[in-house]
């Protein structure tokens, strides 16, 4: 069900995030973050774990390690797959992670608008630990404790 990517697979993760991130163009004006990262140097040096359903890769988290959390830099699932648990499988996956790697934090920042993001962070037990306004709009800061 997981595998962690390799760099053979940038071009399937740049596609993933761009399908998945696509349907917040409209809401935003212009592409997310996300869309035009550069995913070649993301899976050189970023840990980015894969969720496949069957054969077809169905979502992925990109994480960067830093010495006292996890930091979730990306998360996505495939349009096809939206609504079916799998954020959240993924979700639980990043925090497996940051435990296995003895990190007590995870921290992820999405934008302020993406409300249907956040929410779900916070069932999660995700908490906003602050907004930053950057040039492209409302960042949203959050965090969870481990354990």
């Amino acid at each position: 069900m997981f595998r962690r990517a390799t760099p053979a697979d940038a071009a399937a993760v740049r596609d993933l995030t761009r399908a998945a991130y696509a349907k917040w163009v409209p809401l935003l004006g212009r592409e997310p973050k996300p869309m035009g990262a550069d995913y070649a140097a993301a899976l050189r040096d970023h840990l980015v774990e894969l969720l496949y359903q069957g054969d077809t890769l169905a979502g992925l988290a990109e994480m960067i390690p830093q010495p006292d959390h996890l930091l979730l830099e990306n998360i996505a699932v495939a349009p096809a797959w939206q609504g079916r648990g799998l954020g959240r499988a993924l979700m639980a996956r990043v925090e497996a992670i940051a435990a296995e790697r003895g990190q007590a934090e995870v921290r992820l920042y999405t934008n302020a608008r993406f409300v249907e993001n956040i929410a779900l962070y916070r069932r999660l037990g995700y908490r906003v630990d602050r907004e930053e306004v950057v040039p492209a709009g409302t960042v949203t800061h959050m965090s969870k404790r481990l354990g």
